[in-house]
């Protein structure tokens, strides 16, 4: 690493990588052979060829990357269990079907951790998406303690939209329904009046409803009312599986689409994880809306749901439906490496509907930066590489054989690569990854800690790891 003196009158920058491939996402989608970036403060103030972003500048600090490096927006994971299960990782077994995986194995476990196991489990969450390339995530609902967890991340640099896992039906006799939804619109205001998404901070909070058959229709408007109004979005889960529309259809007569949208829920703040149970109508609504959907392609192989099956994802992306990516949890999906995802997302269907027209590349590496700032709502400020957006972006180490010869770039990105490939990452102008160590948090430590949080929180939720093969 060096200076760059540049020319007399050249603007001063921070950071200069040059002489490297770059892969803006723009809107022309420009990719640079021998390009540059240029960082100043916490925003991209020069992309372009590197002869040309070079006459402009006078960097600070310059890093070369001729024959070394490609750049990348960060990528965006549009859902992710960040607590509970990333210190239980492994531990379902993978032949576990939905219902039982929820209920009998994945709940004791979220309810048997501690706040700071759950701070733990947040940061080895963050340091795992980090590690891979992700800068930005929203988070599936924070058990516990969110302030707790809130404290944790802001150690780690990552960019963060999380909140209280929330729901409110009465399913147990005796409840007081209305009791129960005062105490959950009272939580989520408490939230997002806490962690305003006002100023665009690196963490900030969220509407994160459990979803499914957990949330009235009281919730619902009111989680709405909220987000519209404190600018936040609202995430929850939603048709991973056929119990899904059964109830909605038995309770409302409309499926869970259809009856979201005539409660006026859905919308561009709006996004649903999974997805997969849904009719024709249901996905026409989705594009007439601008509600978005989180496509978890690991946890839909994992978890049996059915996404080749019976999901509608090409139809989706045919009709303009915003999809995004996500890794969701650690015994799910069991990876928080969104080029994995990426890779599982460009095949599932070709294979499935025999199509290979199906999620090209360039779309796949769309829906994981693009697609996934939308649906954090900061499209405006991340997901491509452009003059005056944070600076958030990724040096991926040509160094490696699945990176050799460089002939397509977006091809290399999504077939042949994946996160353990990720040199360096920067967000908001920090280098928070530097040759593939992170530079806030003392890992060894952490590994530690997970190790022990794990089985802790295993043997106080009584439950052992089982495996087919003898454990000597």
């Amino acid at each position: 690493m060096t200076g760059h003196a540049g020319p007399q009158g050249a603007a001063p920058v921070d950071l200069l990588v040059r002489n490297a491939w770059v892969v803006t996402m723009d809107d022309q989608r420009r990719i640079y052979r021998d390009g540059a970036i240029a960082i100043a403060g916490d925003r991209i103030v020069a992309v372009g060829p590197s002869a040309e972003v070079e006459r402009g500048v006078a960097a600070r600090e310059t890093i070369d990357g001729r024959d070394r490096f490609v750049v990348t927006p960060g990528f965006v994971n549009g859902h992710i269990h960040i607590t509970g299960e990333p210190i239980t990782r492994g531990s379902v077994p993978d032949d576990t079907d939905w219902r039982t995986n929820v209920f009998d194995w994945l709940i004791p476990t979220y309810l048997a951790q501690t706040p700071e196991e759950e701070a733990i489990s947040a940061t080895f969450a963050a340091l795992e998406m980090l590690r891979t390339g992700t800068t930005c995530f929203v988070e599936a609902g924070t058990i516990l303690d969110l302030g707790a967890v809130m404290d944790a991340l802001a150690a780690t640099g990552i960019r963060g939209r999380l909140g209280q896992w929330t729901q409110d039906r009465a399913f147990a006799p005796g409840d007081d329904q209305a009791a129960l939804t005062a105490r959950a619109v009272s939580g989520l205001e408490a939230q997002l009046a806490r962690y305003p998404v006002v100023g665009d901070p690196l963490l900030a909070g969220w509407v994160g409803l459990v979803g499914h058959n957990t949330a009235t229709d009281a919730l619902w408007r009111e989680a709405t009312a909220l987000a519209q109004d404190s600018g936040a979005g609202v995430t929850a889960h939603m048709s991973a599986d056929p119990a899904d529309p059964d109830f909605y259809l038995s309770e409302t007569g409309r499926r869970p689409i259809a009856h979201l949208a005539a409660l006026g829920a859905l919308g561009p703040h709006l996004s649903l994880t999974h997805g997969i149970h849904l009719d024709a109508a249901e996905v026409a609504l989705l594009a007439e809306s601008g509600t978005g959907i989180t496509h978890c392609p690991m946890t839909a192989m994992k978890g049996a749901y059915g996404a080749t099956a019976v999901g509608l994802f090409p139809e989706m992306a045919a009709t303009g439906v915003t999809l995004q990516l996500g890794t969701d949890g650690n015994n799910n999906g069991n990876a928080a490496d969104m080029m994995r995802a990426m890779f599982a997302t460009a095949g599932l269907f070709k294979d499935a509907r025999r199509d290979a027209s199906l999620f090209p590349a360039s779309k796949v590496l769309e829906m994981a930066t693009l697609n996934g700032a939308r649906g954090a709502r900061l499209g405006r400020l991340i997901g491509s590489l452009e003059v005056g957006k944070k600076a958030d972006f990724v040096l991926h180490d040509r160094n490696r054989p699945e990176w050799r010869p460089l002939l397509n770039v977006v091809n290399q990105l999504v077939y042949s690569a994946d996160g353990r490939g990720v040199h360096s990452v920067w967000v908001d102008g920090v280098r928070v990854v530097d040759a593939y160590r992170s530079t806030l948090i003392d890992e060894e430590k952490l590994y530690a800690e997970v190790e022990a949080a794990g089985s802790a929180v295993l043997a106080r939720a009584g439950m052992s790891v089982p495996c087919v093969w003898p454990v000597l």
